[in-house]
């Protein structure tokens, strides 16, 4: 973890301590290769940022009670169920530069402990009666599977309009970080309009997360991570790409979406639309778009009293757009 996610954690790192206890709890298991698994998932942890959303809103619109650990072990429950059911959906050997559960144990077992961890969530609201931070949370697990099928259907014939991008990307990645927030908001007996609110924040927020996400796909890999043009490799139309073939001759714009349909292996054409992107002023034009989500998202907080809590929660949306991986 980077010593800046360090500082912005400050405020509630002993609250992000005992967390991390009460999660590994929450995932305990009798049967010996669940309990193998669930160790193995807890020690790759990454950089915990959805947590650190939950305590911080919790923090910055009330006091950090017992309901607020539950609604961050429901939501970072739920969010590894996610990602272990992807890499089995995208056949991924990796996540985060460790083996998937699907490369170590295989799809079968992978499908099951997504399916085990989905559970464990729903059961801990369930056994403390917390319907309100479940039908938040289910909500934005429908959100992202709505998403995922939306994207997989639209990939398939390239017709995406930024409408349509912005309505997957909600759903897919914002969804979740607007359940963060609004859990934060509701665990802590704030009102339905601040839950709301939060909830509206923390959509804005996952929404310029997501654009920085797109343009990691334009930059080198040693900084980022990730793979130069992965994206236009798997068949995505991001937001640069996006207003590149709105602002290109049809020439250009036929190469784009033949290359991203049909020659996203080749090398040589991959590198051609990165320029085409770069040139036309794709990167540029999605840029100013993660800033003003950003902005949308500070805009929310104004009115909130200022704490160490509102401070840090700002500095972490300023590093979803800052960081480099």
């Amino acid at each position: 973890m980077s010593l800046e996610l360090e500082e912005i954690k400050y405020p509630i790192r002993k609250e992000m301590e005992l967390f991390e206890q009460k999660f590994r709890k929450s995932m305990q298991s009798t049967v010996p290769l669940l309990d193998r698994i669930m160790h193995y998932i807890v020690k790759r942890k990454g950089k915990q940022m959805r947590p650190m959303f939950v305590f911080l809103t919790a923090g910055m619109t009330g006091e950090i009670v017992e309901s607020t650990y539950r609604a961050s072990s429901l939501i970072e429950l739920l969010h590894t169920a996610t990602l272990v059911h992807d890499d089995v959906v995208d056949d991924s050997n990796l996540r985060r530069g460790f083996f998937s559960i699907n490369a170590l144990w295989k799809n079968k077992i992978a499908v099951l402990v997504g399916d085990y961890l989905l559970s464990r969530g729903l059961l801990l609201s369930v056994e403390h009666e917390e319907f309100q931070l479940l039908k938040i949370v289910s909500t934005a697990v429908r959100k992202m599977s709505e998403g995922e099928l939306l994207q997989i259907e639209k990939a398939r014939k390239l017709d995406i309009t930024e409408e349509v991008y912005y309505e997957i990307i909600t759903a897919k990645t914002a969804s979740l970080i607007a359940s963060c927030c609004a859990t934060g908001a509701s665990s802590v007996g704030a009102n339905q309009e601040m839950v709301q609110r939060m909830h509206d924040f923390g959509e804005n927020v996952g929404i310029a997360f997501q654009i920085k996400d797109d343009l990691f796909d334009y930059e080198q890999t040693e900084q980022t991570g990730k793979p130069r043009g992965i994206d236009i490799k798997e068949h995505k139309m991001t937001l640069p790409v996006i207003y590149t073939l709105q602002n290109v001759s049809k020439d250009d714009k036929k190469f784009i979406i033949n290359t991203v349909k049909s020659y996203s292996e080749d090398k040589v054409r991959v590198e051609k639309v990165i320029n085409l992107v770069m040139q036309t002023g794709g990167l540029d034009y999605a840029r100013k778009a993660m800033y003003d989500y950003q902005q949308r998202a500070f805009n929310l907080l104004e009115g909130i009293p200022d704490s160490t809590y509102k401070q840090s929660l700002m500095n972490l949306v300023r590093f979803t757009t800052e960081r480099n991986h």
